[in-house]
C-alpha cells in the first residue's frame, strides 16, 4: 500500500527518506493525503481533508496546529520532542554568556566609532562593558524536559549554581539531570534567588503570563530573563516596567513582536533557537520515523493528543479505532467482534481526555468478515476513525 504525505515548509529531504518506499511525498500539492509533515505552517482555520490520519510537527511546539479540531476529526498529532534540544540549549547558553559581558551593547557601541583613532576610542570607552563572569552565579531553569535538563547540566559544568523547577518532570529526564542541580518546589524560589532565569515550558492557560508583575516583584535587581519557549509566557507590559525599575537587566527572547523591537534592555532573536542544520535534520528524521510507524502499524509514539500505544502486530489483521471516551465502549467493541465469531488476539485501549485509541488485533483470515466488522465500526456513533492494517500472517 502506498501512503500519500503532504509536506509544508522546507522539510529536510534526508529525513524524509525515513518514510521508505511505501510513501509518496507530494510536497504541498497532495489534495487528500494520509499525513502532513509540517514545521511552522499555521493550520488554524484550515479545513482538514477527509483522508488525513496524522500530522507530524518537525519540532516540539504545536501551537500552530488546532489540536482540539484535529482530535475531534480523528487525526493523531505528533511532535518531535528533543530533536532540536541541543540547538536550543546552545542558544540559551550563548545568551547567558553574551548577557553577562553585555556583548550586545558592546558590539553596537563599537560599530558607531569612526576615524583613525578607533583603537584609542575603544580603549577609552571599553570599561563601560566590563560585565561579570557567570561562574558562581545562580541560574533558574523552569521546565526540566529535554532542553531544560541539558541547560541545567551544562550550566553546572560552567560553574553556575542551578535551581530547577518542574512539577511534571519525567522519570527519563530526572535520571539525566545532575545531582548538583537543586530541585525546588515553588516558582517563587526561582524568582527570588536567581541571577539568570530561563524558561522551557509549553504555553497553556496555567503558564500564560508566568512572568507578570507579581513575579518581577520577587526578583532581585539586574536579573536576566531568557525566553526560548513561547512569547506569551511573559507579560510585556510588566516586563517593561521591570526593566525601567532595574529589576530586569536584560530580556532575551526568540519571539519577536513589534512592541519588543528597539526597546532598552531587550534582545530579540528571529526565532532561530532550534534552527541548525543538525536540528532540522533530527526533526525531519523523527517526524518521518513517527509517521511511518503509525501508518504501517497503527502504533503511536510522541503524540500530543493521544497516548503512546505499542503492541506487536502478530495477527492477520489489525483494526485501530479512535473513539469517544464514553462508558462501555470497550465492551461494545468486544461484543461486535464476538457477534461475528471473530477471535481477539490482543486488544489495547487507552484514553486521553474525551477520546481514546484502541488497537484491536484479530485472529481471523476471512477478509469479508473483517470488512464487515470495519463497516460496523465505521457506522458507530461513538467511533470517529477506523483503520484496517494487514498483518504479516
Amino acid at each position: 500500500m502506498i501512503y500519500s504525505v503532504k509536506t509544508f515548509n522546507n522539510i529536510n529531504q534526508i529525513g524524509l527518506k525515513e518514510l521508505g518506499n511505501q510513501f509518496q511525498i507530494d510536497g504541498d500539492k497532495a489534495e487528500n493525503p494520509d499525513a502532513y509533515i509540517i514545521r511552522s505552517q499555521n493550520l488554524h482555520g484550515v479545513e482538514f481533508p477527509t483522508n488525513l490520519k496524522a500530522i507530524a510537527r518537525a519540532g516540539a511546539g504545536t501551537n500552530n496546529i488546532p489540536i482540539d479540531e484535529a482530535t475531534a476529526a480523528g487525526i493523531v498529532v505528533f511532535n518531535t520532542p528533543g530533536a532540536n534540544a541541543n540547538a536550543v540549549k546552545e542558544a540559551v547558553i550563548t545568551s547567558i554568556l553574551l548577557s553577562a559581558r553585555d556583548y550586545f551593547s558592546a558590539t553596537s557601541w563599537a560599530n558607531t566609532l569612526s576615524g583613525d583613532d578607533v583603537p584609542k576610542q575603544i580603549e577609552a570607552g571599553k570599561s563601560q562593558f566590563a560585565g561579570s563572569e557567570i561562574a558562581g552565579k545562580t541560574l533558574g531553569v523552569i521546565g526540566l524536559g529535554a532542553i531544560g535538563a541539558r541547560i541545567a547540566n551544562d550550566a553546572r559544568r560552567l560553574g553556575m549554581n542551578v535551581l530547577g523547577y518542574d512539577p511534571y518532570v519525567s522519570i527519563e529526564a530526572a535520571w539525566s539531570i545532575s545531582s548538583h542541580v537543586k530541585r525546588v518546589n515553588d516558582l517563587k524560589e526561582i524568582f527570588s534567588n536567581c541571577d539568570y532565569i530561563t524558561v522551557h515550558v509549553p504555553l497553556t492557560a496555567d503558564t500564560k503570563n508566568t512572568f507578570d508583575a507579581n513575579a518581577f516583584a520577587l526578583m532581585p535587581k539586574r536579573t536576566t530573563l531568557i525566553n526560548f519557549a513561547r512569547a506569551e509566557l511573559v507579560d510585556n507590559a510588566a516586563l517593561f516596567e521591570a526593566i525601567e525599575a532595574g529589576v530586569i537587566k536584560r530580556y532575551v527572547t526568540d519571539f519577536g513582536t513589534e512592541e519588543l523591537l528597539n526597546k532598552k534592555g531587550v534582545t530579540v532573536f528571529p526565532h532561530v533557537g532550534g534552527s541548525t542544520e543538525e536540528a532540522e535534520l533530527n526533526c525531519a528524521i523523527m517526524a518521518g520515523q513517527t509517521i511511518r510507524r503509525f501508518m504501517e502499524t497503527g502504533e503511536i509514539t510522541n503524540s500530543v493528543n493521544f497516548p503512546n500505544m505499542h503492541q506487536v502486530l502478530d495477527a492477520p489483521y489489525r483494526i485501530t479505532l479512535i473513539n469517544q471516551n464514553v462508558p462501555n465502549i470497550v465492551a461494545a467493541i468486544s461484543t461486535a467482534v464476538s457477534d461475528l465469531d471473530i477471535n481477539i488476539a490482543n486488544i489495547l485501549n487507552r484514553s486521553k481526555g474525551d477520546y481514546a485509541y484502541t488497537i484491536l488485533d484479530l485472529d481471523e483470515t476471512d477478509e469479508a468478515k473483517i470488512q464487515q466488522l470495519v463497516d460496523l465500526f465505521t457506522s458507530s456513533d461513538h467511533i470517529v476513525k477506523v483503520r484496517l492494517i494487514k498483518g504479516k500472517k
